[in-house]
């Protein structure tokens, strides 16, 4: 049976890769490491945010009553009786006929129940003239309106934001149980494969590939190690032995197939590998092998650019995803219409596209890249759209869901 024969589906290859795959342990971080990373369980808020009621602006706290049917014709006269500012302590109290004069951010003095800005003030001495009268609560940011004790603020799996982090410190966290980042190694494969650095002699090319998922996997917070190995099946092995105690999950680039020197398959045998599956029918992409070695995750990228960084995407991607604790994996999707008909050669094999998109008014235009460079497509992408299994043209006009390859942030589970 031909190795294409053998290729199985699109979505059995991610629920197999998804069963493998199990959340690290939980690691506790300070508050100032926790950008990018996993939360590890549910977080409440500790405290509430603000502690008391509070101005939301500079002016005078009133009780409203006192200034009802002010008018600029018109004027009431308070006495003021004091300053509360920002960070004071709660305890100061508005007596009828009395008022207060409040900063932005001070406690709101009991007795109070609004605050009159200072434009719509005259001081005359001891006294303060009102112009406008105030509702009840006008201009007053009540206690926990921003964060309530108690209330639920993200939710395991839910990826720390720069946003989120404001949040959970107002929450009154300084330091956060995440899952640990996987360490991954990149090995890239063969002869003409050197590191970028060196110089090229001729017949040589540089590693771009790993380049390429080591971004990708350091947009995401997990840690790298690179490798090159040649074409020799020892020395394959001997770096796979080497290197599988000292990282999380191993992701090879390149002698994935089945020719003379396409080594990593062999070698991955010889030490006793698990094989979970070899090929997928998805273009580009098809040469993805995956299985474990010593009870840990290793990915077979084919080593052309395109069929490279789609194999990470579709399979390794979202499995390292859930190794890192993602409650949803994978890249996100939105609603796109096609600029132009897709059309594909296998109807039994899942199709991607790269392209660009556009914004029209309130819509989202899929350009498809034609481009013959294959590390062009790569680079000028910001979307990919599959032409599923089963089918082969997809008219122009077709609203369809593209993969979204600039923000992965849209994985976020945080409780709104």
């Amino acid at each position: 049976m031909s190795d294409i024969q053998k290729a199985i589906g699109l979505q059995e290859a991610l629920k197999m890769t998804l069963a493998q795959m199990h959340a690290l342990t939980a690691v506790r971080v300070p508050l100032s490491e926790g950008l990018n990373r996993v939360m590890a369980a549910d977080v409440k808020a500790r405290v509430d945010s603000p502690s008391v009621d509070a101005s939301l602006m500079d002016g005078y706290a009133v009780r409203a009553s006192d200034i009802s049917g002010a008018t600029n014709d018109r004027p009431i006269r308070l006495e003021l009786s004091g300053t509360a500012t920002a960070g004071s302590s709660p305890g100061l109290v508005v007596e009828s006929q009395k008022t207060l004069r409040v900063m932005t951010g001070a406690p709101i003095p009991s007795g109070a129940d609004a605050v009159v800005p200072e434009e719509f003030t005259t001081g005359q001495g001891d006294l303060i003239l009102f112009n406008r009268h105030a509702e009840s609560g006008e201009n007053i940011l009540p206690k926990g309106s921003d964060v309530s004790m108690g209330h639920a603020i993200a939710r395991a799996g839910c990826l720390i934001t720069p946003g989120l982090l404001g949040m959970l410190a107002a929450a009154g966290y300084s330091d956060l149980d995440v899952i640990q980042a996987p360490e991954i190694a990149l090995v890239a494969t063969g002869d003409e494969v050197i590191l970028p650095g060196k110089a090229l002699a001729e017949g040589k090319l540089y590693a771009s590939n790993i380049i390429t998922l080591d971004a990708w996997c350091r947009h995401l917070g997990f840690g790298t190690r690179l490798c090159r190995v040649g074409d020799r099946l020892e020395n394959t092995c001997q770096t796979l032995e080497q290197t599988i105690d000292q990282v999380d999950v191993v992701v090879s680039s390149g002698g994935a197939w089945a020719g003379d020197k396409d080594l990593m398959v062999q070698a991955l045998e010889q030490l006793g590998w698990k094989d979970v599956f070899y090929g997928v029918r998805m273009a580009p992409g098809k040469g993805v092998g995956f299985g474990l070695l010593q009870h840990k995750p290793v990915f077979m990228l084919p080593g052309g650019p395109s069929a490279n960084v789609m194999g990470f995407l579709q399979i390794a991607l979202p499995g390292l995803m859930r190794m890192a604790g993602y409650g949803r994996t994978g890249l996100p999707e939105m609603d796109v219409q096609l600029a132009r008909e897709l059309t594909g050669r296998h109807g039994d094999w899942t199709q991607f596209v790269f392209g660009t998109l556009e914004r029209q008014h309130s819509q989202h235009i899929f350009h498809p890249l034609l481009t013959r460079s294959r590390l062009q497509a790569v680079a000028m992408a910001e979307a990919i759209v599959a032409i599923p299994e089963g089918e082969t043209r997809l008219p122009a006009g077709t609203m369809v869901k593209a993969q979204i390859l600039d923000n992965l942030n849209g994985n976020s589970e945080r409780i709104k």
